[in-house]
């Protein structure tokens, strides 16, 4: 019985988990539009949550919004005009594509060339998929 109160009183001293849980977010792009150009803020800050290279995620945002863009420092401009939803939407495929893992589904991978052919190889569990380059 004095196990039961102490492991009760324990327990509500534990603090209660909010959030979603997941460990990974797909983090939100920080639209600009001036004119007609579109910026993203914070592609520094992307690339780091993502552990990708900037210029791979410019790369493959400009293949998918048919556009020219550059990087300028740690944001990236784009010739057009691109909304919110449509670039965030844009990079969710980006992190389905090449940063979760096909396999646990963690975001624990990098990128890898074999030849002529780019794999994600996951961290954690060792799965290795071919993946189109872009």
């Amino acid at each position: 019985m004095d196990y039961e109160k102490l492991l009760d009183r324990g327990l509500k001293k534990v603090p209660k988990e909010t959030g979603s849980g997941e460990r990974f977010e797909i983090p939100k792009a920080q639209v600009f539009i001036s004119g007609s150009r579109t910026t993203i803020l914070n592609l520094g800050e992307l690339s780091s949550s993502l552990r990708r290279e900037s210029a791979h995620i410019m790369k493959f945002l400009l293949k998918e919004l048919a556009t020219k863009g550059e990087i300028e420092g740690q944001k990236a401009s784009f010739q057009g005009v691109f909304p919110s939803r449509v670039i965030n939407s844009k990079l969710e495929s980006y992190v389905k594509m090449y940063v979760l893992c096909p396999e646990c589904g963690k975001p624990d991978t990098k990128i890898m060339k074999n030849d002529r052919q780019l794999f994600v190889k996951c961290e954690a569990c060792g799965a290795k998929h071919p993946v189109s380059k872009v």
